[in-house]
């Protein structure tokens, strides 16, 4: 029905505004050898996607019911044949924009929202506006950095409980730690259940933080998504009213007379595109680079904020970094937990051409298009991708464990219809967190100061000792904050 299409024709990748982007046409690049032009093809594609303005021959909007397409609010009463409520998959809310940066666009394109784009979803469908969610919109930059940290932590975390089941076999019994990349995720109890041969009981109540089954959902609010492509056909869904074939196959959920709305090479341009953003900055990076100016008193003071961010006790669920072993993104992922064994409508993705032999990859640490710079003695330097340590290894400053914690009363969702706790909520990334306010899962804080004073929970001490502090030395801690930012090369606009 749609607008990107990606082929090979023997030469470059090229897109037509009248066609979708075509899943095998990206599978023969792969096999032709040309996973680098895949690659840039994908992301330009997404790119088109994430900012086109959507129209409804194209399959925007949804059948909310009294002559309407959209709706800011979710219309559980709207009950007809074809409505709001009966609406497949169920909704829960919207549809409420046009285009995917109608919502996500401070500082600028893929960014956060402001609270005039919350989103307010009714998952049960109660029709009770009082047991309403708001949703703050948040970033999209280098999301492939927070899939892949998930990746490698659920691969340790599955490994430690291989290793506790052979041990249960064993000996009988076998307790294990779960840890990975510097956080503990609670333990399990592993016990032989039988011998010949060995099965076991694998006793998951001391996990903390993540699911049972281990798999790190780093994506919403909830950390109810594991993978990109998951969450973004989610939002599509519910946001646009745009339904993915895979969610729904030939069939026209949202009954506003549109089928294939968008298809498997969509999905898969969107998730590379997110996946390949560029990464968050720090003003002191900037400042190394001669990019902005910064005085000594400055950096001091933002130093001194960090240390005190991290004697308060806010580093310990806001982890200030973690290295990848492997930076490589991969479209659909190889790491169970994190690819559709099959799609929401039923089918193998393998039948629509998506595969992990031809998965679009690219690498963290040097592949993304954006955020390239020359600095002002000439030098090229890749601030798009994730930094390097010494020894050659990718360095994420993401500021989370990927964890959920309780966040106290004052915060809880007035209904839990995911059942994972009104009060919990996954640790947000602190990555740009200066330039994606307002704060918290509904944008109630419109200072950092605000958002500090405000934790509960699990953070009640960190907040307490936060709020202890005089206030010259939270300004420090405040301007560390601030110091964690976005960057858009100024250049880039204008050569496009």
């Amino acid at each position: 029905m749609r607008f990107f299409l990606v082929f090979w024709a023997g030469g470059a990748a090229t897109e037509s505004e009248i066609a979708p982007v075509d899943q095998a046409a990206l599978n023969e690049m792969i096999t032709q050898g040309l996973a680098a032009a895949a690659f840039e093809a994908t992301f330009e594609a997404g790119d088109e996607l994430t900012e086109v303005q959507f129209t409804a021959d194209q399959g925007v909007g949804a059948n909310i019911g009294e002559g309407r397409i959209f709706s800011r609010f979710p219309r559980a009463d709207l009950k007809g044949p074809t409505e709001w409520a009966n609406h497949f998959p169920q909704r829960e809310g919207g549809a409420n924009a046009i285009s995917c940066i109608s919502c996500h666009n401070a500082p600028f394109a893929n960014g956060a929202g402001g609270v005039a784009l919350n989103v307010v979803v009714d998952p049960g469908h109660t029709g009770d506006p009082t047991q309403y969610l708001e949703r703050n919109t948040l970033p999209l930059f280098a999301l492939g950095v927070t899939q892949r940290l998930a990746e490698e932590i659920s691969q340790t975390l599955y490994e430690q409980r291989e290793q506790a089941e052979e041990q249960a076999c064993q000996d009988g019994m076998a307790e294990v730690a779960l840890y990975a990349k510097g956080v503990s995720y609670g333990t399990l109890s592993v016990s032989r259940i039988e011998a010949e041969p060995c099965k076991v009981n694998v006793d998951t109540s001391g996990v903390a933080g993540i699911d049972d089954d281990l798999v790190v959902r780093a994506f919403g609010w909830k950390g109810n998504h594991s993978t990109i492509r998951e969450f973004t056909r989610n939002a599509a869904h519910n946001e646009l009213g745009m339904q993915a074939v895979e969610l729904v196959g030939d069939a026209d959920g949202d009954f506003d007379g549109v089928i294939n709305e968008l298809t498997v090479g969509d999905m898969t341009a969107l998730s590379i595109y997110m996946a390949g953003l560029e990464r968050p900055v720090s003003t002191i990076e900037l400042a190394d680079l001669g990019l902005i100016e910064m005085t000594s008193e400055e950096r001091i003071m933002i130093g001194t904020g960090e240390v005190h961010f991290g004697q308060i006790g806010c580093a310990s669920c806001h982890t200030p970094e973690m290295v990848l072993d492997d930076p490589t993104f991969s479209e659909p992922s190889t790491v169970p937990g994190f690819y559709d064994v099959s799609f929401p409508d039923g089918s193998d993705p393998a039948e629509h051409g998506l595969s992990m032999q031809t998965a679009v990859r690219f690498d963290l640490a040097g592949d993304q298009p954006n955020n390239i710079i020359t600095t002002k003695n000439g030098d090229e330097f890749h601030l798009g991708a994730l930094e390097k340590t010494p020894a050659g290894l990718a360095v994420a400053r993401w500021y989370t464990d990927f964890k959920r914690h309780d966040m106290g009363q004052a915060l809880a969702d007035p209904a839990d219809p995911l059942g994972l706790g009104a009060s919990m909520f996954l640790t947000r990334s602190l990555a740009g967190t200066a330039v994606t306010g307002p704060w918290l899962h509904d944008g109630r804080a419109t200072t950092l100061h605000d958002a500090i004073m405000q934790h509960g929970g699990e953070a009640y001490l960190s907040q307490q000792a936060y709020a202890a502090l005089g206030p010259v030395e939270q300004q420090k801690i405040i301007a560390f904050l601030r110091s964690l930012t976005m960057y858009a090369d100024p250049n880039a606009e204008e050569e496009e």
